[in-house]
């Protein structure tokens, strides 16, 4: 028996691809956004956001490598707590805003479902244990305070 359906191995590239495309081509505007949204974050270059979305296309390029085994669903819980971490996020950010964040409607609508619906099949089918989603999970949804933290030194220097 596989511990992977080869379509759920697909689907971070996927909602990746479409989430990638919300917010820089159709309707796009995220760097832009962002920068409005947190003034402080200078870094968000576009060198940045180009060194970023490859690493995350190339993470779910070697999700698809690893389909089927323990370490490739171990990858997937992983990156799909992390889409999931950015949907929320940008729901927040939305929220919190007023306004439309670039990336919002893929995140709640991609990224939330793929990875709650990937959590439950891998523990049900037991290709995955309850520690390893709880890691994954941690590792993934820790994306959000990471970024902060590379942020925030920017945001108590004194520009001068």
């Amino acid at each position: 028996m596989s511990v992977d359906r080869d379509w759920l191995a697909f689907m971070p590239l996927c909602a990746a691809v479409l989430h990638i495309g919300e917010e820089f081509v159709f309707p796009g505007g995220f760097a832009q956004w962002y920068r409005g949204y947190r003034r402080e974050a200078k870094r968000i270059t576009p060198r940045f956001l180009i060194i970023v979305n490859v690493a995350l296309v190339s993470a779910c390029l070697v999700i698809i490598e690893l389909r089927g085994t323990p370490t490739g669903v171990a990858y997937w819980l992983t990156f799909s707590a992390l889409m999931c971490s950015n949907g929320i996020w940008h729901a927040w950010a939305s929220y919190r805003s007023h306004s439309y964040s670039p990336g919002v409607i893929t995140g709640v609508a991609a990224y939330g479902p793929m990875a709650i619906y990937g959590f439950a099949h891998y523990l049900r089918i037991g290709a995955a244990s309850t520690g390893t989603a709880v890691v994954a999970a941690l590792i993934g949804g820790s994306y959000h305070l990471w970024s902060a933290l590379y942020h925030k030194p920017e945001a108590g220097r004194s520009v001068g």
